[in-house]
C-alpha cells in the first residue's frame, strides 16, 4: 500500500460503493493537492535525467525543479505550517481529508527523497557529462596556481569590499537571515588561546555579485567556473584578523512569503497596505533550512537556537550541494555549445498579420487566433503599440497581472496616455511574488497619465483582457484581445498560451461591462453577459452545466465527449461532476500539466477518464475546453484553472471560440496533437503516480507535440487562412 493510500487519500478497496448521484467529497476519490504538486515536480526532475534531452536543457530542468520547490515551501508549506502552529483556517478544506500535520509529515518525507535525487542527478549524471563536453564547475581543490592567483586578485578587487562579517556573541545579536539569501556560518578560534574557544560568525554571500564566477580560458576549448562561496571560503582569514578560520558551511533559510490581504485589513488604500505587507514579508517565519551536509551539530545548534529558527527537524535539509541549485541556470545559458541546447526556434507572426500594416483592418476581416510561443507575442505588442499611436483610437483598457522588467506594452500604454487617449490599466498588485514589480509599473503608468486601478478588494483580477475603442467611418468600433496568459513578453516566449483578437460587437459589449465592473461599482451578477463567462459570478456554475449536459447526452445515447486542458484540477465539485459524466459513459480526456486531484481509472467511477501531463521545453499554460454537445461542438478558452480560488476568489473569464476555422485549429490542430504526444506525455494512474508513454505501443509514430507546433507555426505563417489536416482523436 502506498504512502498516499495510508494517509486516507489512496485508492479505495471498493470504489463502486462510494459514488452515487453527486457524492460529496468522498476522501478516497481525491489525490491530495500538495502531493499531486510534488508529483508534478518529479516530472520536471525526470526531464533533467532524460538523456534524450540536450545536456544543457537537462541542467535547466534541474534548476526549474529547484526553483519550483522554493516557491512550494514559501507558499504552500508556509500555509500548512500557519494552519498547524497559528490555528489559521485553510481557505479550502482538502477533500481527501488530510490535516496539516499529516500533510507536512508526508511532504517532508517526499521532499527529502526528492532533494537527495536532485543531488544524485547533478553529481552522478550531469557533472560528468558536462566535464566530458568541456564545461566544469570547479572546487577550490581543482584549481592550478594561475587560477588561484586569478581568484586572489578577483576577491580583493571585486568581492572583499562588498563583504560584511557579522560576529555572533552577547554584544552582536544573531543577524536576520533574509529569505533565500546564501550565507556562510563560520567557526573561528582565537590565535594564541589554549585551549581555543570556538566562536561563530556569519557572512552573507553578496547577491549583488554573480554567483557563478568564470575562470580564465586556457586555450583547451573548456569553460571552467567556480561558485562565489568557493571563492570566499578559502579567503575568509582576511576578514577575521587575529582569528583562525576553523571551517565554514554555506546555508540558506526559506521564509513564509505568502501575501494574503483581507478586506478588513485595508486601511488607507490597497497599494499602501500591500507595501506594508511586503515589508513584513521580510520577517516571515522560517519554514526551511538548507545546509551543506558537512555541517555538524555545532553549526545546526547555532542556527536553530542562537539563530532562533523555530522549525522542526523535518524542516532541515542537508544537501550535497550546491546549496540553492538554481545558480546552475547560468550554466545552461553559457555562450556557445549549440549542440548541447535545444534547437533555436523563432516565433512566427500569424499568417493573418504577415505584411499587414494595420492590425485593426486585419481583425475586421475575421477573428484571429494566436498560439504562443509558436505565434509571436509580437502580435499582442503590435495591437497595443498601434493603438497607442493611432489617431482614431479614443481609449485603451487593459488588465495587467504579471508584467516584466522591460515590457513594451507598459511603455505603449504610457505613450497612449501622453498622446491624449483615455487609458485605463488594472494592475493586480497581489500577483504572487510579483507584487513589488507591479507596484513600480503602476506608479510609472500613473506618472504618464494612465488611470490605474488595483482591482477589487478580496478578489484577484486574473483575467487577461485588452479593449481598444476606435472611431471609424461607420461609427465607434471596439477591438478586443482575450487570452489565457499574461501580458508579459518574457513568458510569451516561454509559456504556451492562446489569445483571441476580435471586434465582434457582443464581445465588445461584454468587455466594456467587464472593465466597468473592475473600475467602478457595476456588479457582474446583474449584467446579462453575451459571450464572456465571468468568475466569481457564473464560471463555476457554467462549467458544471457543460459537464452535466455531456452526461445527459451520454445517457440519451447521443455523442458525448469532453477534452479539458488546464494547469491544475482541484475543485471537488468539478471533479465529482466529471466522475458522474464518466459513469454515464462520457469519454473524457484531461490534459493537466500540474496538480490533478482526480483519480482516473477507478472501476465504476472514472474508467472513462484519461489524464495526461505534458512537461517539455515550454511551460504548458493554455486553458482549453471542448464539449462535443451532440453534434454541435463548443470550444472555450479561459484564464482560469478548475480550482476553488479561480472559481470563487478571482476575477476570471471563459469565452467561446466560434469561428469555424479557429474552432478546427484548436480542436484538431492543438488538442488533437497534444493527445497524440507519445514523447513528453505522462499518464496519471489511480494511485497518483505517472507513467511515460511508449511510441512503439502507439504504432511506432513519434509525436512530440511542442515540436509539431513549431513546425506548424512555420507552415501557417506562410499560408494565410491555412488550417491543419483533420485528425480524428478529438471525437
Amino acid at each position: 500500500m502506498s504512502n498516499t493510500m495510508s494517509n486516507g487519500a489512496g485508492r479505495p478497496d471498493h470504489p463502486g460503493d462510494l459514488v452515487s448521484s453527486r457524492a460529496k467529497h468522498k476522501p478516497a476519490l481525491f489525490i491530495n493537492r500538495e502531493l499531486s504538486w510534488l508529483a508534478f515536480n518529479e516530472r520536471v526532475l525526470e526531464e533533467a535525467r532524460d538523456p534524450s534531452n540536450p545536456l544543457l536543457e537537462r541542467v535547466r530542468f534541474l534548476t526549474i525543479s529547484a526553483s519550483n520547490l522554493d516557491e512550494f515551501f514559501e507558499v504552500r508549506v508556509a500555509g500548512l505550517q500557519s494552519q498547524l502552529y497559528d490555528s489559521l483556517e485553510p481557505q479550502d478544506l482538502p477533500p481527501e481529508g488530510m490535516g496539516p500535520l499529516a500533510q507536512l509529515i508526508e511532504i517532508a518525507k517526499r521532499c527529502r527523497d526528492f532533494v537527495t535525487r536532485q543531488d544524485t542527478v547533478w553529481h552522478q549524471e550531469l557533472v560528468p557529462a558536462l566535464r566530458e563536453h568541456g564545461i566544469q564547475l570547479c572546487r577550490p581543490d581543482d584549481l592550478n596556481r594561475d587560477q588561484v592567483a586569478f581568484l586572489d586578485a578577483h576577491f580583493q578587487s571585486q568581492v572583499y569590499p562588498v563583504l560584511t562579517p557579522l560576529a555572533i556573541d552577547p554584544a552582536h545579536p544573531f543577524p536576520h537571515l533574509h529569505n533565500k539569501s546564501l550565507n556562510l556560518i563560520i567557526r573561528l578560534e582565537k590565535k594564541g588561546e589554549d585551549p581555543p574557544r570556538q566562536r561563530y560568525a556569519m557572512l552573507q554571500v553578496p547577491s549583488v555579485l554573480p554567483r557563478l564566477v568564470p575562470l580564465p580560458e586556457t586555450g583547451d576549448d573548456k569553460r571552467r567556473f567556480i561558485l562565489l562561496e568557493d571563492v570566499i571560503g578559502p579567503r575568509l582569514a582576511s576578514l577575521f584578523g587575529g582569528y583562525k578560520v576553523a571551517s565554514s558551511v554555506p546555508f540558506r533559510v526559506t521564509r513564509n512569503s505568502d501575501l494574503s490581504i483581507q478586506e478588513s485589513e485595508v486601511k488607507e488604500n490597497l497599494m499602501s497596505t500591500i507595501q506594508e505587507t511586503l515589508r513584513q514579508r521580510k520577517w516571515g517565519a522560517a519554514v526551511r533550512l538548507e545546509i551543506l551536509d558537512t555541517a555538524d551539530e555545532g553549526y545546526l545548534s547555532q542556527l536553530l537556537n542562537a539563530g532562533a529558527l523555530d522549525i522542526e527537524d523535518r524542516d532541515v535539509f542537508k544537501v550535497r550541494g550546491p546549496v540553492d541549485p538554481t545558480v546552475l541556470a547560468a550554466l545552461a545559458r553559457v555562450e556557445g555549445f549549440r549542440e548541447l541546447k535545444e534547437p533555436p526556434f523563432e516565433p512566427q507572426m500569424p499568417a493573418a498579420l504577415v505584411n499587414r500594416s494595420n492590425i485593426f483592418a486585419a481583425i475586421r476581416e475575421g477573428d484571429i487566433l494566436v498560439h504562443h510561443p509558436y505565434d509571436s507575442f509580437g502580435a499582442v505588442v503590435q495591437f497595443i503599440e498601434q493603438a497607442a499611436e493611432d489617431p482614431q483610437v479614443l481609449a485603451i483598457k487593459q488588465t495587467l497581472y504579471r508584467t516584466a522588467e522591460q515590457n513594451p506594452i507598459i511603455n505603449a500604454l504610457a505613450r497612449a496616455a501622453e498622446n491624449g487617449k483615455q487609458v485605463t490599466a488594472l494592475v493586480e498588485l497581489q500577483a504572487r511574488l510579483d507584487e513589488e514589480n507591479n507596484i513600480v509599473k503602476a506608479r510609472m503608468l500613473q506618472k504618464a497619465g494612465v488611470h490605474v486601478v488595483y482591482g477589487m478588494v478580496g478578489l484577484k483580477t486574473h483575467c487577461k483582457a485588452a479593449l481598444v475603442v476606435r472611431r471609424e467611418h461607420d461609427g465607434i468600433r471596439r477591438y478586443i484581445h482575450l487570452g489565457t496568459g499574461n501580458y508579459n513578453p518574457v513568458t510569451g516566449r516561454l509559456y504556451t498560451d492562446l489569445g483571441l483578437f476580435t471586434c465582434d460587437s457582443d464581445f465588445g459589449e461584454d468587455a466594456t461591462a467587464l472593465f466597468n465592473m473592475l473600475t467602478g461599482f457595476s456588479h457582474g451578477q446583474s449584467y446579462q453577459w453575451r459571450k464572456l463567462i465571468v468568475a466569481p459570478y457564473h464560471l463555476a456554475d457554467r462549467v458544471l452545466e457543460l459537464i452535466e449536459r455531456e452526461r445527459r447526452h451520454a445517457l440519451e445515447g447521443r455523442p458525448a465527449r469532453i477534452i479539458a486542458k488546464m494547469n491544475s484540477l482541484v475543485d471537488p465539485e468539478a471533479i465529482e461532476a466529471l466522475y458522474e459524466a464518466s459513469q454515464a459513459g462520457v469519454r473524457i480526456d484531461l490534459i493537466v500539466r500540474g496538480i490533478c486531484c482526480l483519480r482516473p481509472g477507478l472501476q465504476g467511477i472514472s474508467e472513462n477518464i484519461r489524464v495526461l501531463s505534458i512537461v517539455d521545453k515550454f511551460l504548458e499554460h493554455s486553458r482549453i475546453f471542448y464539449y462535443l454537445n451532440g453534434d454541435s461542438p463548443e470550444v472555450y478558452l479561459s484564464s482560469a484553472d478548475w480550482m476553488p480560488r479561480n472559481f470563487r476568489r478571482r476575477v476570471e473569464t471563459m469565452f467561446p471560440v466560434e469561428d469555424p476555422r479557429l474552432h478546427h485549429r484548436i480542436v484538431d490542430g492543438i488538442l488533437g496533437v497534444v493527445l497524440s504526444d507519445n514523447i513528453k506525455a505522462r499518464y496519471l494512474q489511480a494511485d497518483g503516480t505517472y507513467t511515460r508513454t511508449n511510441p512503439a505501443r502507439r504504432g511506432g509514430q513519434v509525436v512530440r507535440s511542442q515540436v509539431e507546433f513549431q513546425n506548424m507555426a512555420k507552415e501557417l505563417s506562410t499560408l494565410e487562412g491555412a488550417t491543419p489536416p483533420p485528425l480524428t482523436v478529438a471525437r
